[in-house]
């Protein structure tokens, strides 16, 4: 009992440094505006995040850091929006991570880097579609707004512009990159924690 209220208060103290995380990788690195798509690196500390974490932590921390990001950047009435998009990235990326890849048990390193890479690739990928379509649904249900439903048309047509390439191919490589330089270092200090996804823990 004592070990599992560890894991969870551990679980709860890297979700913070991954929000953190998330809202520096937008706030303080550049991020610009091409297209109505910013280019900013916070997505992939979701992904990260969601390897780490799992999909439920790891995309609560990245909509938490990234809606407050969002917020104190002048940017509020994109928040809410903002909250269900990095959650969906982080529910899909843990969901291939650990539900298919089982990224936090032992595998040999080739493993490792094949599920990582999908479930970046799954997380970001489905993003691209997701966040326009959220967006059109939003401002044509929720709050009517005929000029920001028909940009975000134009941005779900345009998933394949350079923009959004850029954006998705840079944030699965650092994503990939710090995971794998992390993990060893997790093991070693016995903070690598076991993420069941939806499967009983053992």
């Amino acid at each position: 009992m004592d070990g599992r209220r560890n894991d969870h208060l551990l679980k709860l103290i890297q979700a913070g440094l991954m929000a953190a995380l998330c809202y520096v990788g937008y706030a303080v690195f550049p991020a610009i505006s091409a297209s109505g798509t910013k280019i900013h690196i916070g997505n992939a500390f979701v992904v990260l995040a969601a390897y780490l974490l799992g999909g439920v932590y790891g995309g609560l921390a990245g909509a938490v850091g990234l809606s407050i990001a969002d917020i104190t950047g002048g940017y509020a009435a994109s928040a809410p929006r903002t909250f269900i998009a990095k959650l969906v990235i982080g529910l899909v990326t843990g969901f291939v991570a650990h539900r298919l890849g089982r990224l936090s048990e032992n595998h040999k390193p080739a493993h490792l880097l094949k599920w990582s890479v999908i479930a970046a690739v799954c997380g970001l990928g489905f993003n691209c579609i997701f966040e326009p379509s959220l967006k059109y649904v939003w401002y044509t249900l929720l709050f009517p707004n005929a000029g920001k439903a028909s940009s975000a048309i134009k941005a779900l047509l345009a998933v394949t512009t350079y923009t959004t390439i850029i954006n998705a191919v840079t944030n699965s490589v650092i994503a990939v990159v710090l995971y794998h330089a992390l993990r060893p270092v997790l093991i070693k200090t016995g903070c690598l924690l076991p993420v069941t996804e939806g499967r009983k823990a053992v």
